[in-house]
Parts: C-alpha cells; sequence; structure tokens
C-alpha cells in the first residue's frame, strides 16, 4: 500500500506540473532578473515598476546602496542586503536602524516580527537572533521585581540605560529553563532582537543589529494561481484571491486553454486511475500472499520475531513499537525542561524507559504525508545499518500512533557546533588531537553510508553528537537517501542546511555522495577555525565559511583561519596538520564535483596526516625548517596540480554566494 500511495502521489504531482506549464505565459515578465547585489531573482520577487509580476517588491536597483523590499504590498520597506539562497533574504530594518543608531529606547517596544499574508509566509531565522527580557520599572514593585531577576537570572546581564525598564540577557549558553518554558516575573517579557556580534562592552546598542535573515515559502493556493495564469492577492476580509485580467480576449483564450487542460486531464487521470487501482489490487495481492502465516510463517516463528521486544509492544521494520503513553511517562509529560533541541522537523527531549536506558525521543512537528515519509525514511535507513559512529535507533511510535516519535540512545555530551560555538564552549574542551579523531571518526561514518548506498543529505555540527569520551555518533537520517548502484545521481526537492549545501545541487537539486563531501569540507572548516557555517557579522563575500576558507586558503593565510586556541603559532606539529586539514576542506568544497575526492579518500588522507605528523623518522627526512607547514601527500589523486591550483588562484576573488561558480582546476590553464 505504501508503495501504491507513492506511485499516486508521483503521478498527481506529474500531472499538476504539465496542467501548471501549460498555463503560464508571462511575456511582459522576466522569468529571471537582477537588483543591485541580487541575482537570479524570479517569482515572487518583482520590480516595483511590474506589480502584476509578483508580490515581493524591490526598488531602487542601481542605487549604489541597497535596494529596497517590500514583502507584501503596502508593506514596509526593508533594505535587501543579499540573497543567500533562493528561497531566503537577508533584510536590514531602517526604522530598526535609526533607533539603535540614535540609541533610541523605543527599539525595545516591538518584538521582532513579520507580516502575515495568505499568500505567502515569512519566518525569520535564528541566525544572529538572541532573546532579551524586558521588566518594566514604573510600577511601585520595582525592588520586587528587580530581586525575582536576580533569584530568576542570576548569570544574566542586565542594561539600565532605558527610563522606564530593563533588559535582562544573557550571550551565551542559551535561556534558562523557566524562560523557554514562559515563566518570567511579572511585568516581564521576552522580546527577540538581532545581534551583529555576541562581544558585549557595557552599551547594549553597540551589540544590537537590524539586519535578519528571512525565510519564505509560497501558499500552495498563490503557487496554483500563479502558474494558471493568475495574480495572487488578499481581499478586505484577509482572505486569498486569484485576479485574472480584465481584458476580455485574454479571459477568453485563458478559458479555453482550461477547458483543453481539465478535458486532457481528465483522459489521463482516468486512463492513471485504473493504473492505479489494478496496481494496489495486485501488491495487495502479492503481499497478502507474502505474509500469510498459514503459508509462510509458523506460530513458533512469529513469537520468535517479538521476542526482543524490551517494551512489550510489536515490531516494526524489526524495532520495537512504544505507545505514545510510554513516552509521556518517559519524558514527564514532554515536560520543556527536557528538551535536548530543537531540529527542522522536531523537537528531541530526554527520556529514561522503564527498563532504566536514557533515551532521545524527537517528537516530529505534524503528522502528515511529508513528516510520514520523514518518518520512514529514517527508520528505513537506521535499521540497515550498523556502525560504531551512527546514533543508534531504539524504537519508534506506530504510523496510526496520534503522534510520530522517534526513539534514539542518548547521548549525553550534545552536539559538536554545541562545543565549538554554542553553549558548551569551554577552554581546553576540544583540543585539537579530540578534534582530529572527531574529523576522522565523522568521515569514517560517511564512508560507511556511501558504501552503503545511503546519501546523508545533512551533514553539519549540528547532526554530529559526541558522548563523554567525545567519540562521534552522527544523527538526524530523516532527509537521507538510498542511492542504488546503478544511477549517477538523485533528484529531489530543496533539502539541506544554508551554509553546508552543494552549490551544485543548489542548482539542479541532484544528489551524489560529492554533495556530503563538500558538506564534510565545511565542518573541517569549523573544526580548524571554530567558526560558525554562517556568519552575518563577516564581509558580505564571506559570510558562508566556506567562501571565508577558501578565500584565506588560497592566499595562504592559514593564521587568518585557524583557531589560535589550538596552540597553532606555538606548536609546529599543530600548524602542519591544521594546515594539512584546511587544504583538504578545499579540496572537498571545490564547485566541481570531479574534483572532490570521495569519502573513502577523505577518511584515508585524514588517518594520514594524523599519523605522519607525529613520525619523527618523516619529518627528519623533510629538511623542514620548525616554521614550516608540511603538506601531507597521502590523497590518491594528483597531488601536482593541486599544489598549482593553490598557486594559481591566489590572485583571484572569491565568490559572493555559494550559488556563484568556484575556481576549479579545471578552469586553470597550464603553462610550462
Amino acid at each position: 500500500m505504501d508503495f501504491a500511495s507513492s506511485l499516486f502521489c508521483f503521478l498527481l504531482s506529474v500531472f499538476l506540473m504539465l496542467v501548471q506549464a501549460m498555463g503560464r505565459n508571462d511575456s511582459t515578465c522576466p522569468k529571471s532578473f537582477s537588483c543591485g547585489n541580487l541575482t537570479n531573482l524570479s517569482f515572487p520577487f518583482s520590480l516595483s515598476t511590474q506589480p502584476d509580476c509578483g508580490i515581493m517588491f524591490l526598488s531602487g536597483c542601481d542605487a549604489k546602496t541597497f535596494p529596497k523590499i517590500r514583502l507584501l504590498p503596502e508593506g514596509d520597506w526593508y533594505y535587501a542586503v543579499v540573497n543567500l539562497f533562493n528561497y531566503t533574504v537577508w533584510v536590514e530594518d531602517p526604522k530598526l536602524h535609526a533607533k539603535l543608531r540614535q540609541h533610541k529606547c523605543q527599539a525595545f517596544n516591538k518584538n521582532l516580527s513579520l507580516p502575515a499574508s495568505p499568500s505567502i509566509s515569512f519566518e525569520i531565522l535564528p541566525v544572529n537572533i538572541l532573546n532579551f527580557i524586558k521588566c518594566n520599572s514604573t510600577s511601585s514593585s520595582t525592588p520586587n521585581i528587580t530581586h525575582k531577576m536576580k533569584d530568576y537570572f542570576a548569570d544574566y546581564r542586565m542594561y539600565n540605560g532605558c527610563k522606564d525598564f530593563s533588559i535582562y540577557y544573557k550571550l551565551h549558553g542559551g535561556d534558562d529553563e523557566h524562560v523557554r518554558a514562559g515563566n518570567l516575573p511579572a511585568n516581564c517579557s521576552l522580546i527577540r532582537l538581532p545581534t551583529h556580534s555576541r562581544s558585549d562592552d557595557g552599551d547594549l546598542f553597540n551589540m544590537l543589529s537590524a539586519g535578519f535573515l528571512v525565510e519564505w515559502k509560497l501558499s500552495e493556493d498563490c503557487n496554483k494561481c500563479h502558474y494558471g495564469g493568475g495574480q495572487c492577492q488578499t481581499d478586505i476580509t484577509n482572505k486569498f484571491h486569484c485576479a485574472y485580467p480584465n481584458n476580455q480576449h485574454d479571459q477568453d483564450a485563458k478559458m479555453a486553454k482550461r477547458k483543453f487542460r481539465l478535458t486532457l486531464g481528465a483522459v489521463f487521470g482516468g486512463l492513471g486511475l485504473v493504473m492505479i487501482c489494478l496496481a494496489v489490487y495486485f501488491i495487495w495481492c502479492c503481499k497478502r500472499r507474502k505474509f500469510n502465516p498459514p503459508h509462510f510463517l509458523s506460530t513458533r516463528k512469529l513469537s520468535y520475531l517479538f521476542k526482543n521486544d524490551v517494551e512489550g509492544g510489536s515490531i516494526y521494520f524489526g524495532i520495537p513499537v512504544f505507545s505514545y503513553s510510554e513516552l509521556e511517562e518517559a519524558t514527564n509529560d514532554f515536560n520543556s525542561s527536557r528538551i535536548l533541541g530543537d531540529g527542522g522537523f522536531g523537537t528531541v527531549y530526554y527520556g529514561k524507559l522503564k527498563d532504566g536506558r536514557e533515551v532521545a525521543v524527537k517528537r516530529l512537528y505534524e503528522h502528515n504525508c511529508k513528516r510520514m515519509q520523514q518518518f520512514v525514511n529514517e527508520i528505513e535507513i537506521l535499521t540497515r545499518l550498523r556502525h560504531t559512529n551512527l546514533v543508534t535507533l531504539y524504537g519508534c511510535t506506530s504510523r496510526r500512533s496520534r503522534e510520530l516519535i522517534l526513539v534514539y540512545e542518548y547521548i549525553p555530551n550534545g552536539t559538536l557546533a554545541d562545543h565549538l560555538h554554542g553553549d558548551r564552549v569551554k577552554d581546553g574542551s576540544l583540543t585539537w588531537l579530540v578534534r582530529m579523531n572527531i574529523a576522522i571518526e565523522t568521515a569514517g561514518a560517511l564512508a560507511y553510508l556511501h558504501a552503503s548506498d545511503v546519501i546523508h543529505c545533512d551533514v553539519k555540527t549540528n547532526n554530529i553528537l559526541l558522548d563523554h569520551n567525545f567519540n562521534v555518533k552522527v544523527a538526524d537520517f530523516g532527509i537521507s537517501r538510498l542511492f542504488p548502484n546503478d544511477v549517477t545521481h538523485i533528484s529531489t526537492a530543496p533539502r539541506g542546511t544554508p551554509g553546508y549545501i552543494d552549490p551544485k545541487y543548489h542548482e539542479c537539486y541532484q544528489l551524489t555522495s560529492k554533495s556530503d563531501v563538500y558538506s564534510f569540507g565545511v565542518v573541517l572548516v569549523e573544526l580548524i577555525s571554530s567558526m560558525p557555517a554562517v556568519d552575518m557579522t563577516r564581509h558580505s563575500q564571506e559570510i558562508n565559511l566556506a567562501n571565508f576558507a577558501i578565500n584565506k586558503i588560497v592566499k595562504c593565510a592559514f593564521n587568518e583561519l585557524i583557531d589560535p586556541s589550538l596552540g597553532f603559532d606555538s606548536d609546529t606539529k599543530i600548524l602542519e596538520m591544521t594546515t594539512s586539514v584546511a587544504e583538504l576542506a578545499f579540496l572537498c568544497l571545490q564547485t566541481d564535483r570531479d574534483m572532490r575526492p570521495t569519502m573513502v579518500e577523505v577518511l584515508d588522507t585524514l588517518k594520514e596526516i594524523q599519523i605522519s605528523e607525529f613520525d619523527n623518522e618523516k619529518r627528519a627526512d623533510t629538511n623542514l625548517s620548525g616554521n614550516e607547514a608540511k603538506i601531507v601527500t597521502a590523497l590518491p589523486f594528483p597531488k601536482s596540480e593541486d599544489k598549482f591550483m593553490l598557486k594559481q588562484v591566489k590572485s583571484l576573488s572569491s565568490p559572493n554566494s555559494v550559488t556563484d561558480k568556484w575556481v576549479t582546476c579545471s578552469d586553470i590553464t597550464t603553462t610550462k
């Protein structure tokens, strides 16, 4: 039945795409355009001079400053700084900017928010967003409030430069449990504002920013309306309305096309429905014969399949099925104090089962077709894989349960991102030797996945878990994909995390194992630099860590890339190893996928770096001085060309974003 449902969804999607493609004829609207520093723009973006071509309007494209953008018609104007991806845009609020520049306390009067529309939805991504607690101080209870704030937020900083209220905030470590649960003292409220840095000089206004990253998503109604030849509008009751041009000739032509499409759709739809019904009936008959116990399984064999059920439930895909009530009890009714983290698809809670096992319980946000696909996908992948550096799946809820929940082994030491630039940053906790071991274990896990015909699709430091001994457990396979041996790539809908996405994948949405190699290259740069994958405080061309690293590596400015706390300036061994890892990351980050090594080659090179740098005999034979860095040439692909590329690319500029074309060896003509 699952196969039949998938086939039906696929055929229906193809049919709708064909209908939409036939219905749209925007001869007056450009398919793609640029505005200032924003490139490759298309619907729902539009120039303000062409209001019928889009929803988000741009103006001032020829000005030397950033162009202006209006997210909704009749809405506020923002400055459009950069479009990192075709579904995100970095904007700056001019009103907030003016208040911050003038140090006006009105900046704290309104929580950061965006307008809503039935045509398009917006979400502020938490790249540089910080939570602040605003407590009014105009009432007679001011001393009590201050005392309560000290009790509730003893480790928070306080800004009292405003007359009528005080601001409490924490730069690192995240919010406390009572703050996340909304248990604030009286006259206090939680507000969210963007920051351009996490360094505090005592003046809060110097830390705040007016820029933030916005992700947009077109509604299904607007998408159908646009590709059907209409214009997405909102009526006076704030309901969606699809408007068509008033020209009667055009209207008649569109109606004729619509009737033709409906007739064609009815014919093909009827044929498709008959084929699907036959396929469903055939599959149902096959499954009924295959899983009929009297013919294939004796009662004794059935009991054997269920004997390993530690929770007393049934088995699904070879793992135990937990009841919803069991997991409620294990997590104390999914108490907010048990939250371990929030991902793109669900919230993870700490829990303890009846048998004493500590578990991480991922509760998917919604119970719909898309979440079901991710739910089943992760179960199917994790149940067929066994590796010491992959997280273990203990069980799940039934697909018919009120919620979709996955139960994993509990990894107590947080994520690699937490230790590099999050709330677990501690001096000396991640030494270079520890980081090197993390890189090798992660590469080993990914090499195993690729050997098992699995592409992870979302390799990032947030998905690399660490135990108390800093051993790696790669997690989150919700958007991973099985990769058959007889194909060169897999085409998918947009997936992944900004800063880690393969630029080639972003262009054509085609996955290969080299897509994971690119993402792992970003992880390697994070390990040697301790910098996040996306940082809006860096130069506009270096917001993405990949661009920043390539820019520094081709200039041999390793001292500007490597984290000084690793001690590379005083330890030659560390300098040599970090430099070698940086150059390996450079190869992983090549835009041309053929120039990237495989994960097996990456793993072998990392092991060679680890071994070679501590081989005193090899070091003695190199005739290098103490301040020179040795380049490990363990890669099984051409080495001389790689070194030549590093020398030749020095004079070339880095790309503006991950979608720009990067210089690779194939772009350079060598001369003798």
